[in-house]
């Protein structure tokens, strides 16, 4: 195959359509990790591979287009220029990475509730029954990954492209802009920061395993919720089916048409249980695989009062909400999580797939009954691993995930006590532990230390939640110094002793975050010695993620305490 290079009126290099092909089959690995790292990690990694794979196969020309030449920008002569055999694979990237910035565009008058148009665009390939996601990495390529999550996707593609595919920064910005970037030198710069002190590691993460897409796991989708839409969409093939029907018997009749049956409210019976034994089997971490448990599942008076309550509140009803989280009615396919007894009140909690709902109602008459509203989608091991069932008398209880072994209490502000540990009963609840203290003294701040079975992992992974006021308790992580003083190092539970004692520096600033959050993690940046062996000095940093996306960070210094009468 011959490969021509000529220059068009216009100043552009024009490119064969075989060139072109040839570029798209020899670097299709490097282009779909392009597409996957630049397109927004809110699609999840299921639709950002297929998405991926997408763009780079609908790279090249439609047949209207294969008559025309193909053209790549420009290029100022010197030894960047590229060689004619490279200008194939670089007009293929060009059309690539214009297609991923382009995905989350949405026109001027575009409402914001809708996906962006190409989202709405059906694109092969399709997949199934089946779910697709690259091998997990270790902790560095999660940080690596959770890094580029926060920045926009200018700067995600500058990164690739200077790292991933080493191309200079020149041409990373000629590419840039020629993609519709609208600021390519801040992309690239803001790219170059992120990985300055480890430029060979960051290039060893981008081509390991973690964001190969074309390299992936698959896993069934939800089998229980297959099962219920096929049953639900053979009901309304039956029901159009029957409508047809009459539509043909009566003809053309000029009487009034009756009405169109409408899905009614969720009831008890309509709620999904998933049974115990299917919590093993299961691939899922999140709220989806918990059963339903408690001594009262089967009251469907109870659990009626709960789901109308969700869909209407009663009058003096008690109604809360973590920011960001709707209060819509419960939809179909609602799924029931725990319905029982605990410290006077009966208590239903529910879930919807993004949002959890707890409902509680004295057991004794005179009382009003309260809803409670947790956004809780994109949930995992340790942010799924226990919900709030009650608060009262100055404790709280927890009801804790299937895959939860053992638990303990802890308390930060004395990292050297030995953790208690904490009964927890059939079904799951926790004996009451101290609730986090009201405005005033900060005396104590006991945590839930949990251990996840050996059932899902060959060796318990051990993790800290706390209670901030909330249905969800926080995940709280510790990040150690850098390694050196120069590159950061992933974050890592809090049980450790240098965490518990970042911890005891940091817990008493639990109490001035809101509700909904997710996790909170202290970073331990620099330290030093005082003066005259004054103790040491910590400079920290403190980041709480909500649920809903942006969350706050401050930076936090803490000195030893001066001794008694110095």
């Amino acid at each position: 195959m011959v490969t021509s290079q000529r220059r068009s009126p216009d100043g552009r290099d024009r490119v064969t359509l075989d060139a072109a092909e040839a570029g798209l089959v020899e670097h299709y690995t490097g282009l779909v990790r392009l597409a996957y790292l630049t397109l927004p990690p809110s699609l999840g990694r299921h639709r950002r591979v297929l998405t991926a794979h997408g763009l780079v196969q609908r790279a090249l020309p439609g047949f209207r287009l294969r008559k025309a030449a193909l053209r790549v920008p420009a290029q100022r002569p010197g030894p960047e220029r590229l060689e004619p055999e490279r200008l194939g694979p670089a007009w293929v990237r060009e059309r690539v990475l214009r297609a991923a910035l382009a995905y989350e565009r949405r026109p001027r008058m575009w409402p914001g509730r809708l996906p962006p148009p190409r989202a709405l665009r059906p694109m092969l390939p399709v997949v199934w029954g089946l779910r697709l996601f690259p091998r997990a990495g270790g902790r560095e390529e999660i940080a690596l990954g959770q890094a580029l999550s926060g920045l926009s996707a200018d700067v995600r593609a500058a990164f690739v492209l200077s790292r991933a595919d080493e191309l200079p920064d020149a041409q990373v910005r000629a590419l840039l802009g020629a993609a519709g970037a609208g600021h390519p030198d801040r992309a690239l710069r803001v790219a170059r920061q992120l990985d300055a002190p480890a430029v060979s590691a960051a290039q060893t993460l981008l081509r390991s395993a973690e964001f190969d897409a074309c390299s992936v796991q698959t896993r069934p989708t939800d089998l229980l919720r297959r099962r219920q839409r096929f049953r639900l969409g053979w009901a309304v093939t039956a029901m159009v089916a029957v409508g047809a029907v009459v539509l043909t018997a009566t003809g053309s009749s000029t009487g009034p048409r009756p009405p169109r049956p409408a899905v009614g409210p969720v009831t008890a019976a309509d709620l999904v249980r998933t049974p115990r034994t299917e919590g093993a089997d299961t691939a899922r971490f999140d709220f989806t695989a918990w059963p339903s448990r408690g001594g009262r599942t089967g009251d469907r008076n109870l659990l009626g009062r709960a789901l109308a309550a969700w869909s209407r509140p009663p009058r003096g009803t008690h109604v809360t909400r973590t920011p960001g989280t709707s209060t819509g009615p419960p939809p179909h396919g609602t799924q029931l999580l725990y319905a029982g007894e605990a410290d006077g009140d009966a208590v239903v909690l529910l879930h919807d797939g993004s949002r959890t709902v707890r409902y509680r109602e004295p057991l004794s008459p005179g009382g009003h009954p309260a809803l409670d509203f947790a956004r809780t989608d994109s949930s995992d091991l340790t942010t799924a691993a226990a919900l709030t069932v009650s608060r009262a008398h100055g404790a709280v209880r927890y009801l804790t995930a299937p895959w939860i072994a053992g638990a303990q209490a802890r308390d930060l502000l004395r990292p050297g006590a030995p953790a208690r540990p904490v009964r927890i009963s059939a079904d799951g609840v926790t004996e009451p532990l101290r609730a986090p203290a009201e405005p005033g003294p900060c005396a104590s701040r006991v945590t839930l230390q949990l251990r996840t079975s050996t059932r899902i992992t060959d060796h318990p992974h051990a993790f800290l939640i706390t209670d901030l006021g909330g249905l969800v308790p926080a995940h709280l992580t510790y990040t150690p110094p850098p390694d050196g003083g120069t590159s950061p190092r992933p974050p890592r539970e809090a049980t450790g002793a240098a965490a518990s004692a970042s911890w005891a520096r940091t817990a008493c600033w639990l109490a001035g975050l809101p509700d909904g959050v997710r996790a909170v993690d202290v970073w331990d940046l620099t330290g030093q010695a005082l003066p005259k062996g004054g103790g040491r000095e910590v400079w920290s940093c403190v980041r709480a993620d909500a649920w809903r996306g942006p969350g706050e960070v401050n930076v936090r210094i803490s000195c030893p305490r001066p001794a008694e009468g110095g």
